[in-house]
């Protein structure tokens, strides 16, 4: 009869505790919510851009524009180029 009362253990029924096992469920979470976060933020950078501007470098009309800036055309030229760049973004139809 005495042996009985020894073999169950008091507890968590290993008479070891919860040992280091219960910091995966913790971890577990916190590796989804941030994996949430880093696709998210991913996401909304594509979508509105970096902070930097325009990952090819700007849209053709700013680098004409800019071009004009910095003396490398003239206003001629910039007025012939600036209407077919406006020319091919009118809807064909």
């Amino acid at each position: 009869m005495l042996t009985t009362l020894v073999s169950h253990p008091v507890g968590y029924g290993w008479g070891w505790g919860p040992g280091p096992w219960f910091l995966l469920v913790p971890l577990f979470w916190f590796g989804l919510i941030a994996l949430f976060f880093a696709i998210g933020s991913r996401r909304r950078r594509r979508y509105w851009g970096s902070w930097d501007g325009p990952r090819d470098g700007g849209s053709a009309r700013a680098v004409l524009a800019e071009r004009y800036a910095r003396g490398e055309i003239d206003e001629t030229e910039y007025r012939s180029r600036l209407e077919v760049l406006l020319a091919s973004d009118r809807p064909q139809g």
